[in-house]
């Protein structure tokens, strides 16, 4: 006699509780700890300013709106010493991101070559690379700051005897003064050709990957996108009617007058950061180069591959998966490495910052505004070289 067994309804059924949900709980911890994270923040932020209370110290972010009184060595923007103490961290902030960013890209293009170079078959060109990484490693980064300023910038000629470079450039004790463009009416165009450019260089890349997935058939997409990025602009520019003049640095007496001057602070502290930089990512790039199954570079040269197509098409885009993540913390040390700046006079953020204390005497807010700064820099670097790398790694068919 068959017995029919029904199975309980939805609603009679045992439910578990939310404790042993595991999304629940994470998202639970999550809040907890963002919870416990700002009432920190707030106790602390509290107590300090209950501790200047009572030492009757004033307090607040009110004093950034007072004249600053003084005057930096180098600004992107127009300063004086009459602008406000905010103007000048501005100041200060837009000379750091230029230090940063320009010290990257140096750094990166000498790492690549050194440590490229590094895994040469050539006997000398290996050794050399050997010998740069083995003493820009070993040296701190302040001692190469002052070999550049002291040691190579200082013992330039004086200004009336400036060496005299091509294209109206002149290299003194004094800096690198070269022509300053003044661009005419319609220029604001340009740069948006360039981004479009960008944009169209992106789209064409990411057709042509797809068109030789799905016919086998390559497109030079590299120059084309070099074409369009660098094209764009160039017909924007012809086509406005060239809306751009120079005025050029004259040798004088006992100065030169006129054009732009890049400063020996910035270019000691540039090209310290990026040659000691590139020792550490020239590393970071043989190891990621060595890391590659040599299987590869063998499947490579059987199909006729030639060595620096190898290198560009099939090792590099594998050894990035490893390269890509320690090259960030070193971006992230060239960038707080900026603030020795402050030793050779050079205008950042932490020379700037201290100056205005000096005259204030708001310690707390002037530090708290470096955290704050130095803080969003590294997140942001961090979130952008993530997203690269997840755009880089490989993706399995």
């Amino acid at each position: 006699m068959a017995v029919n067994v029904s199975e309980p309804a939805g609603d009679d059924r045992p439910r578990s509780s939310l404790l042993y949900d595991p999304v629940f709980r994470s998202i639970i911890y999550q809040v907890l700890t963002a919870i416990i994270f700002v009432a920190l923040i707030w106790w602390f932020w509290n107590n300090t300013l209950e501790n200047l209370r009572r030492a009757n110290i004033a307090s607040g972010f009110g004093f950034l709106n007072g004249r600053a009184g003084f005057d930096v060595g180098q600004s992107l923007i127009a300063y004086t010493s009459d602008s406000t103490y905010l103007r000048a961290l501005y100041v200060g902030f837009l000379n750091t991101l230029l230090v940063a960013f320009t010290g990257i890209v140096t750094a990166t293009i000498i790492g690549f070559i050194v440590g490229i170079g590094r895994l040469s078959h050539n006997w000398l060109i290996a050794k050399v690379s050997q010998v740069y990484v083995e003493v820009f490693r070993n040296i701190p980064p302040l001692l190469v700051i002052f070999f550049w300023y002291k040691g190579v910038l200082a013992v330039l000629p004086q200004p009336r005897d400036s060496i005299h470079l091509p294209l109206s450039v002149f290299l003194n004790n004094r800096g690198l003064a070269f022509p300053r463009p003044i661009w005419g009416d319609g220029a604001g165009a340009i740069p948006v050709a360039f981004l479009v450019g960008i944009v169209a260089a992106i789209l064409v890349t990411k057709w042509a990957s797809a068109r030789q997935a799905r016919t086998g058939q390559p497109f030079p997409s590299g120059w084309t996108g070099f074409g369009l990025i660098l094209g764009l602009p160039i017909l924007t520019f012809l086509a406005l009617g060239s809306p751009l003049s120079f005025d050029y640095p004259v040798a004088g007496k006992f100065n030169l007058s006129g054009g732009s001057v890049v400063g020996p602070e910035f270019v000691s502290l540039y090209l310290a950061l990026s040659f000691y930089t590139a020792a550490f990512i020239a590393e970071i790039v043989r190891s990621g180069i060595r890391s590659v199954p040599k299987g590869q570079t063998e499947a490579a040269f059987a199909l006729g591959l030639q060595s620096g197509v190898t290198t560009r098409k099939v090792v590099v885009p594998q050894a990035l998966r490893i390269i890509i993540p320690p090259l960030t913390s070193q971006y992230l040390n060239l960038t707080k490495n900026s603030s020795l700046a402050i030793a050779i006079g050079f205008s950042d953020l932490v020379a700037v910052g201290g100056t205005i204390l000096n005259q204030s005497g708001r310690a707390v807010e002037i530090v708290a505004i470096w955290m704050a700064i130095y803080l969003s820099i590294s997140l942001a670097t961090s979130l952008f070289m993530n997203w690269f790398n997840a755009k880089m790694a490989l993706v399995e068919r």
